[in-house]
């Protein structure tokens, strides 16, 4: 035809493509095992070890809760699921074990 336009001819009819079906289970098997390393995991780790760090709670630990509140835990209800917790000499607060998020060192109330 033209000099610069080369002529377009339809492809023959083949059979389908082999291993279609083997390769999608390979990348979802690829796609599960990337959800589990880089998700499922980590957030797995983190709830153990904040398990143990609510379990290991006991009288006279200073510690930071998730409102940002620092103070020294005074009673402990092993069977409630709640401390209590002096701010300064006058202020009590009752919360969740569960809302402690870190045990702090001894002493780090009277620096702050």
């Amino acid at each position: 035809m033209s000099l610069f336009i080369s002529n377009a001819y339809a492809q023959s009819a083949g059979g389908s493509p082999e291993g279609g079906g083997f390769e999608m289970l390979i990348m979802l098997g690829v796609f599960g095992l990337i959800f589990y390393f880089l998700l499922y995991r980590p957030q797995a780790k983190r709830v153990k070890e904040h398990k143990n760090l609510v379990s290991s709670l006991g009288k006279g630990d200073e510690v930071l809760t998730q409102g940002g509140l620092v103070g020294r835990i005074t009673k402990v209800a092993e069977d409630k699921d709640f401390i209590e917790i002096a701010l300064n000499e006058t202020n009590n607060i009752v919360v969740q074990k569960s809302s402690v998020t870190a045990v702090l060192p001894k002493g780090t109330m009277k620096a702050i």
